[in-house]
């Protein structure tokens, strides 16, 4: 949908614009692409492998470069290259993984729909010296965030 990318690209970039962006949820790449051609550094992790692959295929081609692609469990993040000074969530989980929040950069931004099927919400979370502050952006309907990564 792309006026959920535009309106989740437009929360994380609102104050700045981030030098490394952690992406959960690769999928087709199309976020990616958008991230891609506004930050620096994008680091995306996608729990299903042909997803992953057929995204960075379709990054590739249109030459995009400034892209790591990891293929694993989006719940964990991918601490290696943390902190991030945002991460955008493309899936949502119930509750918003302890993970996530501790790979965001004090000041960084995290934008992630979080809540049960039929009841979620947009969130934008700032990590500020003293902890996180919090706003919600608007009900959203997302597919629900699973653990683990698939073949």
């Amino acid at each position: 949908q792309p006026y959920i990318v535009a309106r989740m690209t437009e929360a994380l970039i609102a104050e700045r614009i981030p030098e490394r962006v952690l992406e959960i949820g690769t999928g087709c790449g199309y976020q990616t692409a958008v991230l891609a051609g506004l930050v620096p550094k994008v680091y995306t992790v996608e729990r299903i492998a042909s997803l992953l692959e057929q995204a960075r295929r379709r990054l590739r081609d249109l030459g995009v470069r400034n892209v790591r692609y990891r293929h694993g469990d989006g719940t964990e993040g991918w601490p290696e290259y943390a902190p991030y000074d945002g991460i955008l969530v493309a899936a949502a989980p119930e509750e918003i993984p302890p993970a996530l929040l501790e790979q965001l950069a004090v000041g960084g931004r995290l934008v992630i729909p979080a809540g049960p099927p039929g009841g979620q919400w947009l969130l934008e979370v700032v990590r500020t010296p003293e902890g996180y502050e919090s706003r919600t952006l608007g009900a959203v309907s997302f597919v629900p965030m699973r653990g683990g990564a698939e073949p």
